[in-house]
């Protein structure tokens, strides 16, 4: 029945002297009509129900619960105790952790008081099919029931304080914490930019920690109500492109938190490879998203944590960010955390990238504070093979097979003070996909311009028919060593990098 529909001048249960209370069988029909008894592990009363009572100080107390319901949607139940049922409703996002933020309440029928203590499965194809498990329970003292708000104090293990509860439209409520949050608290960020790490020899000592440098996309996760939001490096929300996401919000369920990793698509061998990867970042309807994540399923690598349940976790140390994200026990089929090395040097953590195909190591200092955006010495990387991001800024023409696309690309990073002109570094022109190239093409000429992008003249042995492009797009060559005049000797396109813009573009000694 919904809440709203009873009239109830305050919060009085009927005075009984027994120690069982009979619920009235009316207001469970909804709840009977739903399920099928024998085929559902949920208590399913089939006329009167009874259940004990808690009597303190000669007066009954009242209970709640909130389970935790992995259904089709996570969500949470919460249930109150009120006149020998327990009224409920489904809360997409959990209960509200400060005043600022109100969530919703979705009524629902009332259930049995023999519910508050269920856990358990309840199978395919019943009513409210999923994962139920007993996430809070405890007391509350109401202070206010009526059709147009209701008032609880809850002395639960995890949900403390005052919350009121309001209709709004239909079977829709809003939930509104009535106490202020404890003192240190702190809103989830709406934006952030991650750490980046600096380019040099693997240190070494007791006081750094090193993990393996992983070939894919860098990737900042908001999760709130079991709900995650992944923006990219450059602030592209990458989302609706990766259903992997939803499952890593359900799995961190209740907690509010904000994690740093790396987006990778692995191989049969558990390598990653970035090219596929590059594939599912072009991907755009939605039925394609679900058949390339089929295809390419994707790996979210997890190395910090940033932000949980109300603490900021910026100027905490890296040992304590990593021991709380450990602590999240965050293992599954499309996540993990990854692995951290403190008892190893730093040059047996390298030979380790380079024997199992890894592009690095990055050296973390344990006691360093996480500075968003910032490119620190208290992290530096060092890769296994040599590795360069580029600003395309024309192409030349195709030949052959080619000779609707292209034959090469023409390659450069923005030169400093030069106004955003790229200095020359090469041109490539192995390492593409026939659809890689179609796909980059159809890119380029929407950014084709009249005059070259390059500060200087470009050398004699790159040609003169050439199509030049605004300084935009960002890619990625693998290559064999620097020239002494500053290019690629040996490049090969790795693809592109859509998480970076061009004005990150430097040159990696």
């Amino acid at each position: 029945m919904h809440p709203g529909s009873r009239t109830a001048p305050g919060c009085r249960q009927p005075d009984r002297e027994y120690r069982h209370a009979v619920v009235a069988d009316a207001r469970l029909d909804d709840y009977r009509r739903k399920r099928t008894k024998g085929r559902t592990p949920e208590p399913v009363p089939s006329g009167r129900s009874t259940t004990s009572r808690t009597r303190s100080g000669g007066k009954e107390a009242n209970t709640f619960v909130i389970q935790e319901h992995h259904a089709s949607s996570l969500h949470w139940d919460f249930r109150l105790e009120h006149e020998g049922v327990l009224v409920s409703w489904a809360l997409p996002k959990g209960l509200p952790m400060d005043t600022e933020h109100n969530h919703l309440a979705v009524a629902t029928e009332d259930h049995p008081l023999e519910y508050g203590s269920f856990s358990g499965t309840i199978p395919a194809g019943e009513y409210g099919a999923g994962e139920v498990s007993i996430w809070d329970h405890g007391t509350y003292v109401c202070e206010k029931w009526t059709e147009r708000e209701i008032k609880v104090d809850l002395h639960g293990q995890v949900a403390d304080g005052r919350f009121v509860l309001f209709p709004t439209t239909g079977s829709n409520w809003m939930i509104h914490r009535m106490d202020p949050p404890a003192d240190g608290y702190a809103p989830l960020p709406a934006r952030m930019s991650p750490m980046l790490a600096t380019a040099g020899d693997v240190p070494t000592g007791n006081g750094w920690a090193y993990e393996f440098k992983w070939d894919g996309i860098r990737v900042l996760v908001w999760i709130d109500g079991g709900r995650a939001r992944a923006l990219s490096r450059n602030g592209h929300d990458i989302t609706p492109s990766f259903p992997e996401f939803r499952r890593l919000g359900e799995a961190v369920g209740s907690h509010q938190a904000l994690l740093d990793g790396e987006l990778v698509v692995l191989d049969e061998d558990g390598r990653p490879r970035f090219s596929r990867l590059q594939h599912r970042l072009q991907v755009e309807s939605a039925n394609s998203v679900r058949r390339a994540a089929d295809r390419d399923p994707a790996s979210v690598i997890l190395f910090d944590l940033l932000h949980l349940d109300g603490r900021s976790l910026l100027d905490s140390t890296y040992d304590e960010r990593r021991r709380l994200l450990e602590d999240l026990e965050l293992a599954g089929p499309d996540w993990a955390v990854a692995p951290s090395f403190t008892e190893e040097s730093g040059d047996e953590v390298l030979r380790a990238a380079a024997k199992i195909g890894m592009e690095g190591v990055v050296a973390k200092r344990r006691t360093s504070p996480y500075r968003p955006g910032r490119r620190s010495h208290d992290w530096i990387k060092t890769k296994t093979q040599r590795t360069q991001e580029v600003v395309i800024g024309g192409w030349t023409p195709g030949r052959g097979n080619r000779r609707d696309l292209f034959g090469s690309l023409l390659l450069g990073i923005p030169a400093p003070g030069e106004g955003g002109a790229l200095e020359y570094v090469g041109k490539v022109g192995t390492g593409f996909s026939h659809e890689a190239m179609v796909e980059l093409l159809r890119s380029l000429t929407r950014v084709v311009r009249q005059k070259s992008p390059f500060g200087r003249p470009l050398p004699r042995d790159v040609g003169s028919d050439m199509t030049w492009v605004r300084p935009e797009i960002v890619g990625e060559v693998r290559f064999s060593e620097w020239t002494p005049d500053g290019r690629f000797r040996h490049p090969v396109w790795r693809g592109l990098r859509a998480d970076k813009s061009a004005d990150e573009v430097v040159r990696e000694s």
